[in-house]
């Protein structure tokens, strides 16, 4: 299993990119949290946003097609997006992505 993160600037945008994800059987689930600040440099000036962080949980297999579904429908010039293992992972949670984590066509 696969964690993903990424931040957009509004609570819409999430909630929308969130239910997309979920109800194309590309993320099995969608953490959103936020608003939280950003500090960060942009073209070499010092930034600070509010943000929300979308924390996505997927099967491997689903991964390269979350990872274009993100990128191709993100509103930012430069979207974060990071990916780390679960080294661990609960069976019965595992159990429940797998029968959960099929993907369906899926327009951007």
């Amino acid at each position: 299993m696969k964690i993903a993160w990424t931040t957009v600037a509004t609570a819409g945008e999430a909630e929308h990119m969130a239910r997309a994800l979920v109800t194309g059987g590309l993320a099995v689930c969608v953490q959103i949290e936020g608003p939280l600040r950003s500090h960060y440099r942009w073209e070499g000036k010092a930034e600070t946003s509010a943000e929300h962080r979308l924390t996505l949980k997927c099967l491997e297999e689903n991964l390269p097609a979350l990872e274009a579904a993100v990128l191709a429908r993100h509103p930012y010039a430069v979207p974060e997006w990071i990916v780390v293992d679960a080294c661990s992972v609960g069976e019965k949670y595992l159990s429940w992505a797998r029968s959960e984590g099929h993907p369906l066509p899926f327009n951007t």
